[in-house]
């Protein structure tokens, strides 16, 4: 299938954040890319990645290779999914619907968010192997609630995000004019002007054909629109949330259960003896607790104390060699967040597509060139720490 020409010119996941910048109304694209307060742990996310370097080996027999990857009884075709992204659909039209049929099509997972504009049923019905990312607070009711309504769309994998005890710092959403809840200020009003493919490919439509968008998924039922003043009152209530409603939530879902969010060895510890199937790495992408270090300074020790838990990570990957020195360092796969919102934003699922292509193939050449033939046999003698 040949490359659309809208991306001829993307040539690494990299390249969609600057077609994004064009093609997003500033406070939109502030939202999705910055980072909290300094972006300390924003940009440590890519730092800690330039901190180890590859020690490959020569003249193997590496010509025929395999990507493969079997995470919780599934077989995917790249150790790499999509990782929940909320107001996704202030990107990309129907965005969350557009990433799950990419993902199904690709064959890699796909989370969807408890953050999403899109009924998470709808997600479901569009990729049947989809995994559902749930914000709960710590009510019985409302864990109950969530849980059976998660079951009744069919989702196998739920994952519990831990890591947003309470809101955090919006002063860099602030100054580039973003608000939350969502301010039709005339900043957003006429960046929406000087963007018009956003304005008719995502705005127009959006609002013709849905309506006004609501919080589709923090709720067993309808959340607030994205104008309500009610959302920071809904996203404060998570303080509450302790290790013995991950208890609660092991007893009462019968699928996967991941919890998303960790960065401590003693936390993965408490959610082994909890009985969770899989954690996630993370420090949210950056957007949480400036000064969190990166995932991947964590992942060697807490990989080492796992035990059955497949370990995971997130936050900063951004090429097939970052993802090759999370697996040698102990993962087991890898999510990836902002390009993949990027791409379905500038060129809907045939962007998610060409996104999955192009980290697929550098993962498939640098295969070659570390030596290796399956991913099982990158470990952390592939790598050496150079600074």
């Amino acid at each position: 299938m040949s490359t659309p020409r809208r991306l001829r010119r993307i040539l690494a996941l990299d390249d969609f954040e600057a077609a994004a910048r064009r093609y997003l109304p500033r406070p939109i694209f502030a939202y999705v890319s910055s980072g909290a307060e300094t972006q300390w742990s924003l940009d440590d996310n890519r730092a800690a990645f330039a901190e180890y370097g590859f020690i490959p080996r020569v003249l193997k027999d590496v010509s025929v290779r395999s990507q493969q990857t079997t995470l919780f009884g599934e077989t995917y075709d790249a150790p790499f999914g999509i990782a929940p992204m909320g107001l996704g659909s202030l990107s990309g039209y129907r965005s969350d619907i557009i990433l799950a049929s990419a993902a199904a099509k690709a064959n890699i997972p796909m989370i969807v968010s408890g953050s999403s504009l899109i009924r998470m049923e709808e997600c479901a019905a569009e990729n049947l192997r989809a995994w559902f990312q749930a914000y709960l607070a710590g009510d019985s009711a409302h864990i109950a609630a969530m849980l059976e309504r998660a079951e009744r769309a069919g989702f196998k994998v739920l994952v519990l995000t831990a890591d947003t005890a309470a809101l955090a710092n919006q002063e860099n959403y602030i100054k580039s004019g973003f608000y939350s809840p969502l301010r039709l200020t005339p900043r957003l009003l006429w960046d929406g002007l000087v963007r018009p493919r956003w304005t008719c490919n995502l705005f127009a439509p959006t609002l013709l054909r849905h309506g006004l968008p609501h919080f589709e998924n923090s709720q067993a039922t309808r959340g607030a629109s994205v104008l309500s003043r009610k959302i920071n009152a809904e996203f404060d209530s998570r303080g509450s949330m302790t290790w013995k409603h991950v208890e609660l939530i092991r007893e009462r879902w019968k699928g996967r259960f991941v919890v998303k969010g960790l960065l401590h060895e003693e936390d993965a510890r408490l959610a082994r003896e909890c009985g969770v199937d899989g954690i996630i790495l993370s420090n949210h992408g950056g957007r949480q607790l400036d000064g969190a270090v990166a995932p991947l300074r964590a992942l060697e020790k807490v990989a080492g104390l796992a035990g059955d838990m497949t370990v995971m990570l997130d936050s900063g990957v951004r090429r097939g060699s970052d993802v090759l020195k999370a697996l040698a360092l102990g993962a087991k796969f890898v999510f990836i967040g902002r390009p993949f919102n990027h791409a379905a934003g500038i060129a809907g699922e045939a962007g998610v597509l060409h996104a999955v292509t192009l980290l697929k193939d550098e993962i498939h050449r640098d295969m070659a060139l570390l030596g290796v033939t399956r991913l099982n046999e990158v470990g952390s003698e592939c790598l050496l720490r150079v600074r």
